[in-house]
């Protein structure tokens, strides 16, 4: 709390001098004395936003730059906020965009400056890791968190024992200036000391290894039972919106540009050996639900794989040469664009793979459990794997894993701009040595 005070008056010095510079700057005294009227809103609006916004927590004392970028933040709509307001109160006021660009400025810096300077007091006031873990061994698995002090239960005279006001005692003692504690011990003993963690006044956990072996991603009470949360979808309402509307739009303006492309080559590949056009596939797409995959066809239609349980070789006699060209080129892919518009597809996600597709000698879902983890999100036309070079033939269960790691890493961390970054890595890696 001493730090949250200190902080928030630093921001308001800050604030306040921050336009008393920009009007001495601009007018000198008397604008010295425009830019305190100026500020006065500005400052009430501010430190509504900077509370709301989380400029003071302890996600901002751990980290600078987060603190510093939520303030600024706060500071920017406040002037903003200001200005409309003071204008629909009073229409003819007349405003200095100079005293307000110039004030926003300085104090902006100014906030930037003092915060970083007063991360000594920070450290000083609450160590390096700001919250004060302890770790209570109760006979469970050993625990080592960085910065965490580990006492143990025995060697403290502690026990859960709720019958005794003594035992109590000491346990509240033990707790004296920590945030969290965490209490490893064996299953038989978590109840008691929940119970006795409920009422010590910190953020409590026991160690329970099932979460790590389920994957839990929460906990719940429904109808007096425990419910562990083990699966959810990787995005949310709002940022499948803006992925569909991306995806939907940028589809159809390829489609539209690539057309003459896309029809010469409907050509060639009819005009080849007077075959189907196109070679559908069955594959794995969101929530592992079959759906059917659009190719150029670039192999003898009648010796293509429908089930892809073999890969294609470098010297493969199956691809024809005008297969071999498109292949080489990516441009054997492009029909998926139209299963993006169908809503099977995406434009960047996991690559869909065939059902009978191999790593070395086993399956693609026999290598690593995990696997079937990347099918939470559509399939992509490209993905985080194929521009980091990790595509072609899986000769060896390692080409798997690679493309794995890879896709859960995308899962884990999307945001439409790594999609976007993403299209454009794919547009170096369009001809590679691994296309064939």
């Amino acid at each position: 709390m001493q730090c949250y005070l200190v902080l928030l008056t630093a921001d308001l010095v800050a604030i306040l001098a921050g336009f008393a510079l920009a009007g001495h700057l601009i007018s000198a005294v008397t604008g010295i004395s425009a830019a305190l009227d100026d500020v006065a809103p500005v400052l009430a609006i501010f430190l509504v936003l900077a509370l709301h916004n989380g400029s003071y927590t302890i996600a901002t004392l751990q980290e600078a730059w987060s603190g510093i970028g939520r303030a600024v933040i706060a500071l920017l709509i406040a002037i903003i906020t200001s200005v409309f307001a003071q204008f629909l109160i009073r229409p003819r006021i007349e405003l200095s965009p100079g005293m307000l660009s110039g004030g926003a400025v300085c104090a902006a810096f100014l906030i930037v400056l003092i915060r970083l300077q007063l991360r000594k007091f920070v450290f000083w006031n609450c160590g390096s890791h700001v919250i004060n873990e302890l770790i209570i061994d109760d006979g469970g698995p050993q625990l080592t968190f960085d910065g965490a002090f580990r006492v143990s239960a025995s060697g403290m005279g502690l026990s859960p024992d709720l019958s005794n006001p003594a035992a109590l005692d000491r346990f509240g003692l033990a707790l004296r200036n920590i945030d969290r504690v965490v209490i490893s011990c064996p299953p038989s003993r978590r109840a008691a000391w929940a119970m006795m963690l409920k009422g010590a006044n910190v953020d409590g956990e026991v160690l329970a290894d099932d979460v790590a072996r389920f994957g839990a991603k929460g906990a719940r009470v429904a109808e007096n039972h425990g419910l562990l949360l083990v699966s959810a979808g990787p995005l949310g309402t709002r940022e499948r919106a803006i992925k569909r509307a991306f995806d939907v739009a940028f589809a159809g303006s390829a489609i539209l540009a690539l057309s003459p492309l896309l029809i010469a080559v409907t050509l060639a590949v009819k005009l080849q050996d007077r075959g189907p056009v196109f070679f559908i596939q069955r594959r794995m797409g969101r929530g592992n639900r079959f759906f059917s995959m659009y190719k150029f066809r670039s192999m003898t239609h009648s010796l293509g794989d429908a089930h892809g349980n073999v890969s294609a070789a470098r010297d493969d006699k199956r691809i024809t040469p005008v297969g071999r060209f498109i292949r080489r080129t990516s441009i054997d892919e492009l029909p998926q664009l139209f299963n993006v518009l169908l809503g099977d597809m995406s434009l960047v996600g996991p690559r869909p793979h065939a059902t009978g597709s191999l790593a070395g000698d086993k399956l693609f879902w026999e290598v690593d459990q995990r696997y079937w983890q990347r099918h939470s999100l559509k399939p992509g036309l490209s993905g985080l794997a194929q521009v980091r070079g990790f595509r072609g033939a899986t000769d060896h269960e390692s080409d798997l894993i690679d493309r794995l790691q890879a896709d859960l890493e995308y899962l884990e961390g999307w945001t439409i701009m790594r999609d976007i970054q993403i299209i454009f890595l794919t547009l170096r890696v369009l001809v590679h040595e691994k296309a064939f």
